[in-house]
């Protein structure tokens, strides 16, 4: 399906701001509005501060994205919605992955008590630190995991690989 037939099909306008913020999200996933807006605005250099936000309100209201916000950090976004996966956060740069849900289809985790509610999603966020953090710190390896023969364990794979960590000035203005 293209980028308009999405929007299309979430009865969301085809615009500009809305195709640049979503090639800007497919392309760095987890990045935070303010990094969202610096490239959006290398392609629409007009694009307005608050219409970047408009524009992620209404995407993830309509589920084309997804926002997250682990504790002590900013918003950030990922098109990768409706498969509840969890996330990863370093404790040292920021740095956030994905991770496949560990048990199951949605929620993937079961309450101990619903409390007459549907669950229909369980949001997890391990925290620990990235490859390059632990390489930093002299640690080989994450306790527990050794690095596969000829890999180097103090590089990220570049999928999991987030922009540069967070500027707390910039940050503390979402």
């Amino acid at each position: 399906m293209s980028v308009e037939e999405l929007l299309r099909a979430h009865d969301l306008r085809v615009t500009r701001p809305r195709l640049a913020v979503l090639a800007v999200v497919n392309e760095h996933p987890h990045a935070d509005t303010h990094a969202i807006l610096d490239r959006v605005r290398e392609q629409l250099p007009e694009v307005s501060h608050q219409a970047v936000y408009d524009v992620l309100a209404a995407l993830s209201g309509a589920g084309v994205l997804r926002r997250i916000q682990p504790q002590g950090s900013v918003a950030r976004y990922e098109a990768r919605v409706g498969d509840n996966h969890h996330h990863v956060v370093c404790r040292a740069c920021g740095a956030v992955a994905d991770v496949d849900c560990a048990v199951g289809e949605a929620p993937c985790l079961s309450a101990s008590d619903t409390r007459g509610y549907a669950i229909e999603e369980a949001e997890v966020i391990y925290w620990g630190l990235c490859p390059d953090c632990l390489a930093a710190s002299g640690e080989i390896s994450p306790p527990g995991e050794n690095p596969a023969p000829g890999e180097d364990p103090g590089r990220s794979d570049p999928e999991t690989s987030t922009l540069p960590p967070p500027n707390p000035r910039k940050d503390a203005r979402v």
